[in-house]
């Protein structure tokens, strides 16, 4: 005799009839929680090599002025950065400590997807390893990052979503309002994880859940404990349709379709592409995972969105890393049949190329004075995190050499965030003036004083904007990282700018605020 469904199996309108539960969750495991211990303290461990990176040193600016929203990201980081300085200034490891314990969080959040969806002891180790070795995981979690916040977001609302699921109590849908209603306090992304998985529910059931009143009640959360961000944001004319427009634009790192298409084969890592499409087609088509088929439709709907929006690729990976869940649970079982050994000698070789490119290309092992090109090429981050205290030194040598009266006036004008985020923790102690930008909220933190008439400039390649708002520009120096590496600010020349031709209070919000 058939076992009876749950109230969700029955209710979808898809054929054939639902006659086969979901799997019972497989066995607890200590393995994955040694595995996110282990991921926390080796990114602990490395957290103090190279150096900040340009968004971290944003995210403390924001933190000296704390606000309920910023023009590209909510009060969350900018607060935990504030936090973090304020009980250690200057400390790298601790600045780095919570994205080190999120990503570990990430990767027992991966094996209790597994879990969930019926994979035993050896499923839910092998999840929790692809999420150790994933480049959403490791390269954010190296450091205090927005996207790391967003990963496990985003990996705690499926983990709900999948476990209301199996058991159709549709209660778990307050777990999800709460996590994405905080998530939504860091970024606006948990909107479009909501989008897809909706949508999966649309195409795939079980319908229900529409009409079901603990979805409504989740979205009531979730406006709840967005709508200070969201207000913050109405009220400055929502400038993240700005930001979002110029990632779309490709002026950004990891945007443009093509960019958005490669890094579905590498975002894991690319002996983890087999796994993720073994996931996603067993969500679409196994029979005892019908009642799933909504994750399953979930992520390409994501991903359709991200492409066709023109968003930053890596968007939808904390989706992928879920798929990628249902993907370890399926080659468990592939390992366990047939030929074992030479199965299981095939993923564990798998598994060690993935490890030892993962320590190369998104940890600091390698000595950042001999960090080859290609380590750059793949992971735009680690350029980033490279030579801001030689930066502010080359910005003191000309500050230097300007005549004393106009050294005492000077001011410094960035054309990026990282740029004048260095400059505000290394200017200090090299007697360098106050930096301003334009760029994203740095827009919003004040504006050079009305007689500021000279102007250290860097950030620009070309002084071809700077003549539209100086009467002199003149190259006085460049960038010397004191290392050979690839990233934006080394070699980038530093300009002397004289004679303001219009009152910084004309072209400061028109022509030098800017988003990306």
């Amino acid at each position: 005799m058939a076992e009876p469904v749950s109230e969700l199996d029955r209710s979808t309108t898809e054929t054939p009839p639902a006659n086969v539960l979901p799997p019972a969750p497989g066995p607890r495991a200590a393995g994955p929680w040694l595995v996110g211990a282990a991921v926390t303290a080796v990114l602990l461990l490395l957290a103090g090599r190279y150096g900040y990176h340009r968004d971290e040193l944003y995210f403390l600016l924001c933190g000296r002025h704390l606000d309920w929203g910023y023009a590209d990201q909510g009060p969350l980081v900018p607060a935990l950065a504030r936090l973090m300085d304020t009980i250690a200034p200057g400390n790298l490891v601790v600045l780095r400590t919570p994205s080190a314990l999120l990503a570990g969080t990430a990767v027992v959040l991966v094996a209790a997807i597994a879990r969930e969806l019926g994979g035993g002891r050896g499923a839910q180790l092998l999840a929790a390893f692809l999420g150790a070795v994933a480049g959403i995981v490791l390269g954010p979690g190296h450091l205090l990052s927005t996207t790391t916040v967003d990963l496990v977001v985003w990996l705690a609302a499926t983990w709900c979503v999948v476990r209301m699921l199996r058991t159709g109590d549709s209660r778990w849908l307050l777990g999800v309002g709460v996590v994405l209603g905080v998530g939504m306090l860091n970024k606006l992304l948990p909107a479009l994880l909501a989008v897809g998985l909706l949508a999966g529910v649309v195409i795939a059931g079980p319908r229900r859940l529409l009409r079901d009143r603990w979805l409504y009640a989740a979205a009531g959360i979730v406006v709840v404990l967005a709508a200070p961000y969201l207000v913050w944001q109405a009220a400055h004319g929502f400038p993240q349709l700005s930001v979002a427009s110029s990632i779309a634009g490709g002026d950004s790192s990891y945007s443009g379709r093509l960019d958005a298409v490669v890094l579905q084969l590498v975002i894991i890592s690319p002996c983890a592409v087999p796994i993720w499409v073994a996931g996603l087609v067993a969500l679409l088509r196994r029979p005892a995972w019908r009642a799933y088929r909504a994750i399953g439709w979930a992520w390409p709907v994501v991903f359709a969105i991200v492409l066709l929006g023109g968003g930053k690729g890596y968007y939808d990976a904390p989706l992928l890393l879920a798929v990628t869940s249902a993907g370890a649970v399926v080659t468990a079982e592939w390992a366990g049949r047939g030929a074992v050994w030479g199965r299981r000698v095939l993923v564990a070789a798998g598994a060690a190329v993935a490890l030892a490119g993962s320590a190369i290309l998104l940890l600091p092992t390698l000595p950042a004075d001999r960090l080859p090109g290609f380590v750059v090429d793949v992971n735009y981050d680690a350029g980033e995190t490279i030579g801001w205290p030689a930066f502010a030194d080359s910005l003191a040598a000309v500050h230097r050499g300007l005549p004393p009266p106009q050294r005492s006036r000077a001011v410094i004008l960035t054309g990026n965030y990282g740029e004048a985020g260095a400059v505000a923790r290394y200017g200090p102690q090299r007697g360098l003036p106050r930096a301003y930008s334009g760029h994203n909220s740095m827009a919003g933190f004040g504006r050079p004083p009305a007689d500021a008439d000279v102007v250290i400039a860097v950030g620009w390649a070309r002084p071809d904007q700077l003549r539209g708002w100086f009467t002199e520009v003149t190259e006085a120096g460049r960038i010397d990282l004191r290392v050979d590496v690839a990233n934006d600010e080394n070699g980038l020349p530093v300009y002397v700018c004289r004679g303001l031709r219009r009152p910084w209070s004309q072209i400061w919000d028109t022509e030098v605020r800017h988003a990306g």
